[in-house]
C-alpha cells in the first residue's frame, strides 16, 4: 500500500497491490468508525468495493462472511458496532430514499457500495472512497470528505494508508 496526498484540499490518494490489501485498508479504517458514521463507495464492477467492506467487518469483530448484497440490498454483521452494508447498484438513486435508513444510521454504521444514489443529506458528512482498477490486481483509491465527521474518518484514512489528508 502507498499513499500520497492529492492535490486537490481533503483528498487522500492510495493504491493497493492485492485483494489482501484492500481489505487490510478497509479493517485499518473500520477502528475509526461510530455508530452514525457513513462510507461511500464508488467504482466500476470489480474495483475491490466488496473486499474493502469485508476489510472494514473485520476490524469491527464481525464472525459473519461478507457478501456483495446485489439482491437483498441490505446486509447487516454484528461486531464492536453493527455494520449496515449496503449495495445500491440495482437502485436508482430516488429509491434509496424510501429504505428507512434514518433508522439504520442510528443502529450502526453505513458502508454503501454504489453509494452516490444514498440521498443528499446521508452524503453530507460522509467519507466517499472511489476505487479504480489498476493493472493486475493493484487497485486506486481516492478518499474524501466533507464535514465533520467525514474529516475524522478521512484523517483515519489517511494514516491507515500511510499518508496524512491533503
Amino acid at each position: 500500500m502507498s499513499a500520497a496526498p492529492g492535490a486537490e484540499a481533503g483528498t487522500v490518494r492510495t493504491r493497493t497491490g492485492s485483494a489482501a490489501a484492500t481489505e487490510a485498508l478497509g479493517e485499518a479504517l473500520a477502528a475509526a468508525l461510530e455508530v452514525g458514521d457513513v462510507v461511500v463507495l464508488s467504482g466500476p464492477l470489480g474495483a475491490g468495493k466488496t473486499r474493502l467492506v469485508a476489510g472494514v467487518a473485520r476490524g469491527l469483530g464481525c464472525a459473519a462472511r461478507v457478501r456483495s448484497p446485489s439482491f437483498t440490498l441490505i446486509n447487516e454483521y454484528r461486531g464492536r458496532i453493527r455494520l449496515v452494508h449496503l449495495d445500491l447498484y440495482r437502485l436508482e438513486t430516488d429509491d434509496a430514499d424510501g429504505l428507512g435508513l434514518d433508522e439504520q444510521l442510528e443502529r450502526g454504521a453505513i458502508v454503501a457500495e454504489w453509494g452516490e444514489k444514498l440521498p443528499a443529506w446521508l452524503r453530507a458528512e460522509a467519507l466517499a472512497i472511489e476505487l479504480e482498477v489498476g493493472a493486475g490486481d493493484e487497485r486506486r483509491l481516492s478518499a474524501r470528505a466533507a464535514g465533520g465527521r467525514g474529516a475524522r474518518l478521512l484523517a483515519a484514512f489517511g494514516a491507515a494508508a500511510g499518508g496524512e489528508a491533503a
